[in-house]
């Protein structure tokens, strides 16, 4: 009986460490999860797959950097479209301008239009 208390459990335990990606690795690579036979025989799919994902993520690349482009560009365009309005703004500007002043002379007034801004006369009231 104390032969039989000294080793309780006749079979020895493994340790169970959970999955760990190099252990699955190693595990793919010496064929105990997916054998060698496994990539002959499928290889052209293999290839495939890895091809459309090649694919998948240069498209996606290129999207990214496109849309990019678009959103620099839509800037670009604010900013034109604004200098625009602003340029198109001062010229009706002028063109009133001109006009008045054309209108003024016709009808014989000695208005102009004035060179310098008008100022305020500070009157001290006593």
């Amino acid at each position: 009986m104390a032969a039989r208390s000294k080793n309780k459990d006749p079979q020895p335990r493994r340790k169970h460490h959970g999955f760990s990606p190099l252990n699955a690795l190693s595990r793919t690579l010496h064929g105990q999860i997916i054998s060698s036979d496994f990539f002959a025989r499928n290889w052209l799919t293999i290839l495939i797959g890895v091809i459309v994902l090649m694919v998948y993520i240069t498209n996606k690349y290129n999207c990214q950097t496109s849309m990019e482009e678009i959103k620099r560009l839509e800037q670009k365009l604010e900013v034109a479209r604004t200098e625009a309005m602003r340029e198109q703004a001062e010229y009706m500007t002028k063109l009133t301008e001109r006009a008045m002043q054309a209108r003024l002379d016709s009808l014989g007034l000695p208005l102009k239009v004035q060179d310098q801004p008008p100022f305020k006369l500070n009157i001290d009231k006593k």
